[in-house]
């Protein structure tokens, strides 16, 4: 009989518990004072990583630890505090934890352990690291990409041309981890993953982008022209990609493709962001609600404000609850037959926008202006339903899982 997994449980475990109000703590103590500030300026807050790298919050190890805990609740647990303090700020801390496990998720233990530990660094030399996929032409069609890897044989080196968008710390990363495609007339079955070392000639930022919300991280296009990467820094290395094309070639399956693997190993993760953020405006919407008197009465003793608060925090719980079963799955191995992955994004997504403008709606005009957080998180809650997936692409993946057709 094969050895069970630890069952699942609605309670986390003591270090789990530990981790969780250490990072609130910090959430609460250093991420939330700097929010406002660094939503303004639309800068990486080098400040804030700097003060989580002097803790280990910011380094390879942490997000070892937590991606590995045993019941798989490390990573949503991590991430909803995080993201319950500033998602901006937040994304800052955790966008090169999605390039770091695009390599995990394709690469050689020799590729993770040296290129993973570059995308961090260490107290006073605070590193990123860059996942880059989408491009101006390919957002939700993964299989479009349109940048070429050509291999030169004679000098044992990959060359990369092409665009690439909607990159967290891209142009500003150490290291970048680059989705390209080797023959295009495969689709998403011809794409390999690149690592592109920090000073690599020929890779540039294009145009760095102005957002409507997660305004403290860093997001921009990235230029590759004629960047030249040795050989070993295709992940899987190249006997398992012959392999891979050879059977694809003869009509048979490619396997995952690099893209889409990292995606869907990042959803419960992804979910969770937004559910820290629908959580803060929930508990701030509810507190709010105790204290503003309006005709002689709190206002939460009106039927009608009080109804919206019980939508809102039952549906941060069931959102959760989602994100939960989808990353313990994951860390058990089960396989998300009915798309369970996709379910905890779409639904985590969806709430954190409706309940970050129910919040609005309950502080009224206060809520509206930027002397309350409220709108910064509505803001920053609308990108859960675009990027990663967008809540169309995450509902096609469900609706094909749950009927067994080919829904277009």
């Amino acid at each position: 009989m094969p050895e069970e997994g630890p069952g699942f449980s609605l309670e986390l475990g003591e270090d789990l518990t530990r981790t969780r109000d250490w990072l609130h703590e910090f959430a609460e103590s250093v991420i939330r004072p700097a929010a406002a500030e660094w939503d303004e300026r639309e800068e990486t807050p080098w400040p804030v990583l700097e003060e989580a790298a002097k803790i280990g919050l910011y380094s390879l190890d942490f997000y070892a630890q937590q991606y590995f805990e045993p019941s798989g609740l490390g990573i949503p647990v991590a991430f909803e505090e995080l993201f319950w303090g500033d998602a901006g700020i937040a994304m800052a801390l955790v966008g090169s934890s999605l390039a770091a496990l695009a390599v995990v998720a394709n690469g050689t233990p020799e590729q993770v352990g040296e290129w993973c530990p570059q995308m961090f660094g260490g107290p006073g030399d605070v590193k990123l690291g860059a996942f880059c996929s989408s491009e101006p032409d390919a957002g939700s069609d993964v299989g479009a990409i349109r940048t070429r890897a050509v291999y030169d044989s004679a000098a044992d080196e990959w060359v990369l041309n092409g665009v690439k968008t909607w990159a967290t710390n891209g142009g500003i990363a150490n290291v970048h981890v680059i989705v390209a495609s080797l023959d295009p007339s495969l689709g998403s079955r011809g794409q390999a993953t690149f690592i592109v070392p920090p000073g690599t000639v020929g890779l540039s930022m294009g145009q760095k982008f102005r957002k409507h919300g997660i305004r403290a991280s860093h997001t921009a296009e990235v230029v590759l022209a004629d960047v030249r990467v040795p050989g070993r820094c295709l992940l899987g290395g190249a006997e398992r990609l012959e392999e891979r094309l050879a059977r694809v070639r003869e009509g048979g399956r490619g396997g995952e493709q690099a893209a889409m693997k990292t995606f869907e190993a990042s959803r419960p993760g992804v979910a969770a962001m937004a559910v820290g953020i629908a959580r803060a405006a929930a508990e701030y919407a509810a507190e709010y609600s105790r204290i503003r008197v309006q005709f002689g009465r709190p206002i939460g003793q009106n039927q009608a404000v009080a109804f919206m608060l019980a939508d809102m925090h039952a549906s941060v719980d069931a959102a959760r609850l989602l994100v939960w079963r989808a990353a313990w799955m994951a860390r058990q191995g089960k396989a998300f037959s009915h798309a369970e992955g996709s379910m905890s994004k779409l639904v985590a997504g969806e709430t954190a926008v409706r309940v970050t403008e129910q919040a609005i709606q309950i502080l009224g005009g206060n809520g509206y202006t930027r002397d309350f957080p409220v709108e910064r998180w509505h803001r920053d809650a609308k990108i859960f339903t675009i990027f990663e997936g967008t809540s169309e692409i995450q509902r096609l993946i469900i609706g094909r899982a749950v009927t067994g057709l080919e829904v277009r």
